[in-house]
């Protein structure tokens, strides 16, 4: 059954989709670093990411130092929530560059 994941990929992209697994948001040669799950949250202007990859783990954040992220979400905050509640600001804490 498909369901909104997302994966971050060693060269910085953002990809969300909605895939059976997170391995089908993966492009030839992409080597990934972990990914979960999104949901928008469209009154917040917010994208919304948690959870982890069963396949890839949880997102590897601190091996990114720029986030490419699709221009169709360009001025919306993201947010990964870890299982314990703590957030990590990725629009605050990584350089983002909009791109298709």
């Amino acid at each position: 059954m498909a369901l909104p994941k997302f994966i971050i990929t060693q060269s910085g992209w953002l990809r969300l989709g909605m895939v059976n697994q997170h391995r089908d948001l993966l492009h030839r040669f992409d080597v990934c670093i972990g990914g979960g799950y999104y949901e928008f949250d469209y009154v917040g202007n917010r994208i919304l990411l948690s959870r982890l990859s069963y396949d890839f783990g949880k997102p590897q954040w601190g091996r990114l130092q720029t986030l490419i992220v699709p221009t169709a979400y360009r001025g919306m905050s993201i947010i990964y929530r870890y299982d314990d509640g703590e957030e990590f600001r990725v629009t605050d804490e990584l350089s983002i560059e909009y791109a298709d």
